[in-house]
């Protein structure tokens, strides 16, 4: 299992607007919680735990500034995905390390339990968590990929990734952009067919819209 986490929290949340005039998106409250803190409910018993800051930064600093938790900043440059990775590996350390998005809520195992569950580092570089469509809230689309027998998977209308993963990170350093997104790093997992998914068997909800937190807080109350 991953020893360190790394939590997505430097996007702009412009489709979160106007709530993040104010706020970063991950302190967006739903039932009675930010955003960024119910993910990092998950990640107790991960003993390095990262989080990166750039639009609203002082915020997220101020709010995490009694525990400890890493901040890998962004301030001068939003990385995306991969190039926010790739910069906070010097906090993460070495091996494979979770991520995850903070705008999503979720109900059910625990997200990190569910992928350390199904990690073999033996076939994998990397492994990502998706869930059936039937399972997702506040989330339109097709889907993202399609899952075979053995977990590979590849783009395709199949089940959502839910932005949580586990990643080695040794390919990182050799993209020459300072910010690209995981796609990039997928796209090269993919191709030597070393990218892997498992399905979450809870519910889960994007809440990256206004309109979503309701849905989120109807889904963490059993309601849907």
């Amino acid at each position: 299992m991953p020893d360190a986490v790394l939590f997505f929290a430097a996007g702009l949340g412009t489709r979160m607007a106007p709530l993040t005039a104010d706020r970063p998106k991950p302190l967006i409250t739903v039932a009675g919680k930010t955003l960024l803190d119910h993910a990092l409910g998950f990640a107790v018993d991960i003993p390095r735990k990262v989080v990166n800051v750039h639009y609203k930064a002082a915020m997220l600093r101020a709010h995490l500034a009694e525990r400890d938790i890493a901040i890998s900043d962004e301030s001068d440059l939003l990385r995306e995905t991969g190039g926010g990775l790739r910069h906070a590996l010097p906090l993460l350390g070495e091996g494979p390390v979770f991520t995850m998005n903070t705008d999503a809520v979720w109900r059910g195992p625990n997200p990190f339990e569910t992928l350390a569950g199904a990690w073999n580092p033996d076939n994998m570089d990397g492994l990502l968590l998706l869930v059936d469509h039937d399972r997702a809230h506040g989330h339109a689309g097709k889907g993202d990929f399609e899952i075979a027998a053995d977990g590979r998977i590849d783009w395709g209308p199949g089940p959502i990734y839910t932005g949580a993963q586990i990643m080695r990170t040794d390919a990182l350093l050799q993209v020459p952009e300072d910010a690209f997104s995981m796609h990039v790093f997928w796209n090269d997992m993919l191709a030597r067919r070393r990218l892997y998914g498992v399905v979450y068997d809870g519910n889960w909800c994007d809440v990256g819209r206004p309109e979503s937190i309701p849905v989120a807080e109807a889904m963490l109350l059993g309601a849907l």
